[in-house]
């Protein structure tokens, strides 16, 4: 998927793509959990696998995600539910992820993550799935 640099961001912030989400795939750190989440969200949208697996943190990292040999999914859009920061290096971001596969129904992800900051950097650590989901 090709993003235009006038786009409104995947990630659905009010920013274009370039000055959201695309200075994060290029490797500039985070500023905060939710920020790399976010990020997270539009590299699954984008299919960036490398970003992805390198903002995972290597205690949770998966070997590889094999983005490629899965069906497509058309993302339809993000809600951050909350951001709460534990303490400087910990904080856990709340978001329902709308997706669909081929042409099945709708369907929703609703994770809670749990991000830590290492050398400056956030990382995710691995989510949770609440019981109202």
């Amino acid at each position: 998927m090709h993003v235009v640099k006038s786009e409104l961001c995947l990630c659905g912030d009010a920013r274009p793509y370039w000055r959201c989400c695309q200075p994060l795939h290029d490797g500039v750190p985070a500023a905060d959990a939710q920020a790399l989440m976010r990020s997270r969200y539009s590299a699954y949208v984008l299919r960036l696998e490398p970003y992805l697996l390198a903002t995972w943190h290597a205690s949770t990292r998966p070997a590889a995600l094999n983005l490629a040999a899965q069906p497509a999914i058309r993302w339809l859009g993000l809600t951050v539910k909350r951001h709460v920061v534990v303490d400087a290096d910990h904080a856990t971001v709340e978001f329902v992820a709308r997706s669909r596969s081929g042409g099945g129904s709708a369907q929703r992800l609703h994770e809670i993550s749990r991000f830590v900051r290492e050398d400056g950097r956030w990382y995710y650590v691995d989510g949770e799935f609440p019981a109202s989901s």
